[in-house]
């Protein structure tokens, strides 16, 4: 059956599996929702000029080249936090609004950090395997308190501010540095210097969007300037973190423990050879914790994003 070809003054291309839910918001805003989560790079270049909107998640890279037809596109929204897979400049410079839905999932990614960081200084995971086998041990599972611990946050965004939020109810002093901010200290976190967050903080998390000036930031230099041995939380983008650095100072105790939601390289099938060693050692060790990308992934995120796409293409167009 032949289907009608949508005004591309109302259309709008979805190319990624997002919740359902979605469907019915467009067309409550006069939209005309055209769903096709299974749909390949070409295909989307040929047909793209049809189109008023596109909505992407993770899986598709919005380039020069998957632009070139999209002469009536008027703009783009992740379902997501970070614009990292968008070429902005070029898509800006044909006239095309970029959005990403970042408020809606920074409660997600808040409580997955705290609850991988309650796991790692509690040996939850170490504690719970050794049960299933029999084993009784206490002593050795002695954990530690986020209690009065100094936690530095670099990136006071929605993620960010949310997370201290958290972390502040737990009676942690919150030390926030974001580059591209100023005057923000709030109810939850101070204001800091990096070399504040270098000198006094016990645990670092980090809530920044991947760029060329994040791009392995916590090298082994970065690391090794804190004062004091620390735990790491990275929901934010893999490539943020180097991970030979990260393993180097597990080894030397530089580094206390590790909650890694994100990695260098997640095509664990893709991984180099440098990359499968270094992921290997780190599998085997107990200070690290990972889940595969997924703090923000909630049940409840999956929909409160879609809300804020809508709010955001209102916003913009009313």
């Amino acid at each position: 059956m032949d289907t009608i070809k949508p005004s591309n003054q109302s259309s709008v291309l979805i190319v990624d599996e997002m919740h359902l839910s979605l469907l019915p918001m467009l067309e409550k805003i006069g939209y005309f929702p055209d769903y096709r989560p299974e749909i390949k790079r070409q295909e989307i270049i040929d047909i793209l000029g049809d189109y008023k909107g596109m909505l992407i998640r993770s899986k598709t890279k919005v380039d020069e080249g998957l632009l070139k037809n999209a002469s009536n596109l008027k703009f783009i929204g992740r379902a997501g936090a970070g614009l990292d897979l968008i070429d902005k400049v070029t898509a800006e410079g044909k006239g095309i609004r970029v959005f990403a839905a970042n408020e809606g999932n920074r409660v997600a990614v808040a409580e997955h950090i705290i609850g991988m960081l309650l796991a790692l200084m509690n040996n939850l995971l170490i504690a719970d395997h050794q049960v299933r086998e029999g084993k009784w041990l206490r002593e050795e599972n002695r954990g530690y308190e986020i209690f009065g611990k100094t936690v530095g946050i670099i990136g006071y965004g929605n993620n960010g501010s949310e997370t201290a939020k958290r972390l502040a109810a737990f009676g942690c002093k919150i030390l926030a540095y974001d580059k591209y901010k100023v005057e923000f200290s709030d109810g939850y976190a101070t204001e800091s210097t990096m070399q504040e967050i270098f000198d006094k903080a016990d645990i670092l998390s980090f809530h920044v969007p991947l760029t060329n000036e994040t791009y392995q930031l916590a090298n082994r230099e970065f690391l090794n300037s804190f004062a004091n041995n620390i735990y790491i939380a990275n929901a934010s983008r893999g490539e943020i973190v180097v991970l030979d650095a990260l393993l180097e100072g597990l080894n030397t105790g530089k580094i206390r423990g590790a909650c890694l939601d994100v990695l260098e390289n997640e095509k664990l099938n893709q991984l180099t050879s440098v990359q499968k060693d270094t992921f290997e050692q780190l599998l085997k060790s107990d200070k690290v914790i990972f889940s595969p990308h997924v703090a923000g992934w909630t049940h409840e995120s999956y929909i409160r994003i879609n809300e804020i796409l809508i709010d955001k293409i209102q916003a913009i167009f009313n």
